[in-house]
């Protein structure tokens, strides 16, 4: 089974323009990003030429001898045994933070004049990015890619609830036959989350017992990393962070705090940790901001802020939540229910709109889950892992702000009214058509 991905159309976009820059595709480990890039190469070129700077070393070579285009090419085509074409043939260099002669080379590449389409990726790019000071900024393309989305999920697991999804054009409530069916594969989305590995165990065979060894094996292939890549003095230091976000996440107040990660840690022990988290795409941080205003850039509040992982599966597991349990909700993790719906609902935000969300708070009164900013309007969010939906936080921010449009997510029917809008976990996914739809009217 292959998840078809909505970040092919992005890379569709890419190859179709006549002499399109080098793209560098970020996404942490297991995100799929190999597997996305030679589906794409097979299915858009004539042919593939797949590098590997971390399996196969000796190709740093052709890089520290010249900085030509084409004599890097010539090389190259020996290795894979035909010649690589421009146009005609997708160059993809994997893992290419390991070499940083071939990251400096697609400045190069990108000045030639002939048309090679190259696509590097790597799982700590965005580290090597944001510590490598002689990048040729503005010669090359970026693109991210996030953990699968529930529809991605669904088109898999149930093409007809997912075309069914894709179909709505109004925000009215749907039939119970269409909100019971969809939940059954939502609930496996949540056991699994959004690493296409587990997602495809559970989706093709249903094994749970596999599912959590999946999960396990990511966790500890990102605890490698942390033992292989970062700096001696840093590495207990990510690792206490990383496995301090469950404990995070299920405190009512979800701010982001030093002594639990570690009784008496400061700010300036951790911080250069936490980046080093957040650069790798393995956690995502929310900025708070007190005064909603638009650029929201521009007002966050840089002394608090929540931090959540990059995908709800692996968060399950970290929380020690026994997948049965989403099987079968029951009160015993009511209180991390909230974290977990948070959770997804800021991956499928991160993969649908360009601005990152924040959080609002009003002088101890409320405190909103999410404010975006979209189309030059600003949508409070509130998160509501079931159907009880009671709570003031919209409700303060409505008084304070005035706000166009107003988005509750949680597990009643898709229904609008008053300005705002309720939309099912389910649907998140569709939360950018949703919005579009109701500011046009």
């Amino acid at each position: 089974m292959f998840f078809e991905r909505e970040v092919t159309f992005q890379l569709k976009a890419w190859t179709s323009r006549p002499k399109p820059k080098p793209l560098l595709l970020k996404g942490a480990r297991q995100v799929g990003k190999t597997s996305i890039l030679k589906w794409f190469g097979k299915k858009e070129y004539e042919k593939t030429a797949y590098f590997n700077f971390d399996r196969q070393p000796d190709l740093k070579q052709f890089f520290e001898l010249t900085k030509d285009p084409k004599r890097i090419i010539q090389n190259l085509s020996l290795v894979v045994g035909f010649s690589i074409e421009p146009r005609n043939t997708l160059i993809i260099f994997d893992e290419i933070q390991e070499c940083k002669e071939a990251l400096n080379s697609l400045k190069y590449f990108e000045e030639s004049d002939e048309a090679y389409h190259v696509i590097g990726a790597g799982s700590l790019l965005g580290v090597t990015l944001g510590n490598y000071s002689s990048f040729p900024v503005g010669k090359v393309e970026f693109l991210e890619i996030h953990p699968l989305t529930f529809l991605e999920f669904l088109n898999q697991k149930d093409p007809e609830m997912a075309e069914f999804i894709r179909g709505i054009e109004k925000v009215e409530p749907l039939l119970d036959y269409f909100v019971n069916r969809i939940s059954e594969s939502f609930r496996l989305f949540m056991i699994s989350g959004g690493m296409p590995e587990p997602a495809r165990e559970i989706a093709e065979n249903g094994d749970l017992s596999r599912v959590e060894e999946l999960l396990d094996n990511i966790n500890q292939a990102y605890q490698l990393d942390f033992s292989k890549h970062v700096p001696s003095k840093d590495i207990q230091k990510i690792a206490y962070i990383w496995d301090s976000i469950p404990s995070q996440l299920a405190k009512e107040n979800k701010k982001f705090l030093y002594q639990v990660v570690k009784p008496g840690a400061r700010a300036r022990e951790y911080e250069d940790a936490l980046t080093w988290l957040i650069q790798a795409g393995l956690v995502q941080k929310v900025s708070r901001i007190n005064k909603a205003a638009i650029p929201l850039p521009a007002y966050l509040d840089l002394s608090a802020f929540k931090i959540y992982l990059l995908d709800v599966g692996l968060l399950r597991k970290k929380a020690g939540l026994d997948a049965k349990m989403i099987l079968n909700p029951n009160d015993l993790f009511s209180e991390f229910k909230g974290a977990l719906a948070e959770n997804y609902i800021l991956q499928s935000l991160l993969a649908q709109f360009d601005n990152a969300p924040v959080y609002w708070t009003s002088n101890g009164r409320a405190e909103l889950d999410f404010l975006l900013q979209h189309e030059g309007e600003l949508i409070p969010i509130e998160v509501k892992s079931a159907e009880n939906i009671r709570g003031k936080s919209l409700s303060v921010y409505g008084e304070e702000n005035n706000p166009k449009v107003k988005i509750r997510f949680s597990m009643r029917n898709l229904i609008q009214q008053e300005g705002l809008i309720n939309i099912p976990l389910f649907l998140v996914d569709r939360t950018k058509y949703f919005l579009d739809f109701v500011l046009k009217v």
